[in-house]
């Protein structure tokens, strides 16, 4: 799965560096005694607990004890679903029939139990050479325990139908961040009202809300093999597991297709999706390749999916596994609780990713492309084998989150690579600041607290330094070794980590305990110097150690002398550890982890002649960024600038961009030259985002005029840059381009949409407030939060009593929009109106004392 505040990176095509040549050594550690490790100062609001012999400092990032959640206990195994269903559209029920074909695990049975949330039922029998007989069941709106007509052994298989009504849309509102609806069901547009949104169907599985729909055992360590015939309005198409076995026309005007899925999967990988849509197919080693969008998109649907048939080569390939589902397909659908779900053979993705016009695509395309390679990898991670509870989540997205790497390395080369690498590492490392937990996690409070940063960019980091430690080969030998042994199966992590051990014959149980079982990350200082003929290197681990382990950290160091580079392998286990090794003459530079591999927040002191020479003889992205980084705070220095000027010109976008966050507020003696440099990028970079950042970078002057760049960027091809020169003139508007913004009020682009919101909201009047009422509907859920915001802020400077509408709207998102993000927009808009409102104070306070969840209770008390 790919839930949508995960960050997309742009993948672009790249020239790859040509690195100079280099041999490579080990490092013996120093024989130096190393300096005692001191202990930093307690932060001052950190909760501290006293002992008789100590004072421990408890971490604010320490999360609660929850329970410990093992895996389901296995009773029953599900074999077989058959599903006939059909739909009523105005009251938002399915009417459905299942057939389950069950089998005692080990110990004799006489008894069921079945995940059903807030079914009608009907009726229960069992089905016996055709004939059936009804059986006794109790059903406590969650679970039906269903007694059988005797006791059946392992050897014997018996098959229950129960007819039924789920009525999704009657269960009590739940989700999470990740997921933000668990009703399993959705009725998109039911009725037709809404003019502007097609009616749909989907419905989504993970974590176990498929049972709000049709009877099972709803968990991840069961596998069935399934059968859904779906009856629908005859205009409509769908889509199910499988292959499409069979489509009958019906004396109605109803149609029912049948869907059969023939290989084993978990009950929340099932699927269905129905709609007006348009199918475009491609194909793969003679298997079906569909996307299904609306049919007004339906010619950008190959430019936005048509990377899949390589995908599928790729990694099928790598894994030495062939992609083992019947077809593939891919669903863009309105209004999706999440970014993405692998449903076997059957992934659904939420359309603002995914149904784009040529304009839209000249930007979005980095969204679009890894989340198509992460769904496409949980194929085989996740669906082919599964994690057998949600506490081995990242078994299935680490695997995802690391494909997105491996796809732009193969795609679009290192640098690309390197990116994910970054922004991946980044947002690991932001959400570590309020809470790290291990990556295989036996204690939460809630499934869903699973779906997080560490479950996917945390474990797409550790993968990569276990590929970094095995080495390519071995590596994917590993993943082969434990898809092919675990095939159509539940895993936990010691799998893995077995599959690894019987490939490369190493014991990995340090690297697997280190990285997967404890919480945490290395907090790194490392410094250099060189005398009499060595370079001596100290590597402090400044991670508290009472709550995060000492790490084992083996690692490349680069010395270059010249142009002339040296790499040399250590291997870091004590908390402050000195190495040495012999250097001819003082190196020009001595990069610690110089292939950019750990996951780790490390200080590593370089002077600023060092960083120079690192960014003019990198050898990749990484390297030329942390150079970058590094001298932010010089850039008034000449060779700073000129490198700065240099990079400006690099032939990834990445680096371009860097340079040009660096030289905001630029004040050094290069003023005119590095103005007239970014003007050039603004104008002509072929990367939109690069065009987009050098806007945002003029506008940091202050006092002056580039309003004619600004003028020029409206009429950008791209939608990003037209909405940086809005962001741009919001800061310093013009009477000459007021009209040409107001003239884009119509937009259908959600990035111009987002920039007029902001626009308005510092320089807009009465006049706009209908326009801000009118379009609410029309922006995406992601960006709600801001544009409320900017709501409110507009609605300060009008008229009190003109605000009744935008207060109403406000109020109603703020009490009960699925997404708290949204909440929290809408009840921040409302905060803003305090001071010029004081009659919103009650309201302000009872939506907070019905707010249900504890994490927006939190965020609405630091406004009060």
């Amino acid at each position: 799965m790919k839930y949508s505040v995960l960050g997309i990176l742009g993948l672009v095509l790249t020239c790859h560096l040509t690195a100079p040549a280099q041999s490579v050594k080990t490092a013996k550690p120093s024989s130096q005694k190393p300096a005692a490790r001191k202990k930093t100062a307690p932060a001052a609001d950190l909760p501290v607990t006293e002992s008789a012999t100590s004072t421990i400092i408890v971490p604010s990032w320490l999360p609660p004890t929850n329970p410990v959640q093992p895996a389901a206990t296995i009773v029953t195994d599900l074999l077989d679903t058959k599903l006939d269903v059909r739909f009523d559209w105005a009251k938002q029920w399915l009417l459905g029939t299942a057939a389950l074909t069950l089998r005692p695990h080990f110990y004799p049975q006489s008894q069921v139990v079945l995940d059903a949330k807030g079914f009608d039922i009907k009726s229960v029998r069992l089905v016996t050479a055709g004939k059936e007989k009804n059986l006794n069941y109790g059903y406590d709106k969650r679970k039906i325990t269903v007694n059988l007509d005797r006791q059946y052994t392992r050897t014997e298989s018996y098959q229950i139908r129960i007819s039924y009504t789920a009525k999704p849309n009657e269960l009590e509102a739940g989700g999470s961040a990740a997921i933000t609806g668990n009703k399993g069901l959705y009725f998109i547009n039911p009725l037709g009202t809404d003019k502007n949104k097609p009616k749909q169907l989907w419905t989504q599985g993970e974590t176990e809300a498929n049972s709000c729909w049709f009877p099972t055992i709803d968990k991840p360590n069961q596998r069935m093999t399934q059968e859904i015939a779906m009856t629908v309005d005859a205009q409509y198409k769908t889509l199910s597991n499988g292959l499409l076995i069979s489509s009958k026309k019906n004396a109605d005007g109803t149609r029912t297709d049948v869907w059969k899925q023939s290989l084993p999967a978990a009950p929340y990988l099932t699927m269905m999706a129905v709609g007006d849509f348009a199918v475009v197919n491609d194909s793969w080693h003679g298997k079906a390749v569909d996307y299904y969008v609306e049919p007004k998109f339906q010619g950008t649907a190959k430019t936005v999916f048509g990377n899949t048939p390589a995908m599928l080569d790729f990694f099928s390939k790598k894994l030495g596994v062939e992609y083992p589902w019947e077809k593939y397909a891919q669903v863009s659908i309105r209004d999706f609780v999440s970014g993405a779900m692998e449903n076997t053979s059957a992934t659904t993705i939420r359309q603002e990713w995914t149904q784009l016009t040529p304009r839209e695509l000249l930007d979005k395309t980095y969204i679009t492309e890894g989340t198509i390679a992460h769904e496409l990898f949980h194929q085989w991670f996740g669906d082919y084998v599964t994690a057998e509870s949600w506490s081995n989540l990242p078994l299935n997205e680490a695997f995802a989150d690391y494909s997105e790497l491996l796809w732009a390395e193969f795609k679009y080369g290192a640098d690309a690579a390197e990116l994910v690498q970054q922004e991946k590492l980044n947002q690991y490392l932001t959400e570590a600041e309020s809470k790290r937990e291990p990556l295989i996690r036996y204690r939460y409070a809630e499934r869903e607290d699973m779906f997080d940063r560490h479950s996917y960019d945390k474990g797409g980091r550790v993968l990569h330094m276990l590929r970094k430690q095995v080495g390519d080969d071995a590596f994917f030998a590993s993943l082969n070794r434990y898809l092919t042994t675990n095939k159509f199966s539940a895993s936990e992590i010691a799998k893995l980590r077995i599959a690894f051990e019987e490939t490369t014959g190493e014991d990995l149980m340090w690297f697997f305990d280190q990285w997967f079982m404890q919480r945490g990350h290395p907090e790194l200082r490392v410094t250099h110097s060189y005398a009499n003929g060595q370079v001596t290197m100290r590597v402090q681990q400044l991670q508290d150690s009472t709550f995060v382990p000492i790490y084992r950290l083996p690692v490349t160091v680069t010395t270059w002398i010249n142009k002339q580079a040296t790499d040399t392998r250590i291997v870091v286990t004590k908390a402050d550890q000195t190495f040495q090794w012999a250097a001819p003459q003082r190196p020009n530079l001595v990069k610690f982890d110089s292939e950019g591999q750990l996951l780790a927040k490390t200080q590593e002191e370089r002077s600023q002649d060092e960083l120079l020479f690192q960014y003019y003889n990198a050898r990749s992205y990484l390297q030329k960024y942390e150079a970058i980084d590094g001298l932010r705070s010089k850039v008034g220095d000449l060779a700073v600038s000129g490198m700065l000027r240099n990079a400006l010109n690099d032939n990834f976008w990445a680096v371009r961009n860097a340079a040009l966050e660096a030289l905001r507020k630029y004040k050094g003696p290069e003023g005119n030259a590095i103005r007239k440099d970014i003007k050039r990028v603004a104008a002509g970079d072929v990367k939109s985002q690069v065009r987009a950042t050098a806007l945002g970078t003029l506008s940091t002057f202050p006092n002056e005029d580039f309003s004619d760049v600004y003028s020029v960027a409206l009429n950008d091809s791209s939608y990003l840059v037209a909405g940086a020169a809005i962001d741009a003139l919001t800061k310093a508007p013009t009477v000459d381009t007021r009209d040409r913004i107001n003239a884009l009020q119509e937009t259908s682009s959600p990035t111009i949409l987002s920039s007029l919101a902001n626009y308005y909201s510092l320089n807009g009047n009465l006049d706009q407030y209908p326009w801000f009422l009118r379009r609410l509907n029309d922006v995406p859920e992601d960006d709600l939060y801001n544009y409320l915001q900017n709501f409110g802020t507009l609605m300060t400077r009008i008229p009190p009593i003109e605000r009744e509408k935008g207060i109403q709207r406000l109020e109603v998102l703020a009490r009960t929009h699925r997404n708290y993000a949204v909440k929290l927009g809408a009840y921040r808009a409302l905060n803003t109106l305090v001071a010029s409102t004081p009659s919103l104070k009650p309201l302000l306070q009872d939506i907070k004392a019905k707010e249900k969840d504890s994490q927006l209770k939190a965020f609405y008390s630091l406004l009060q």
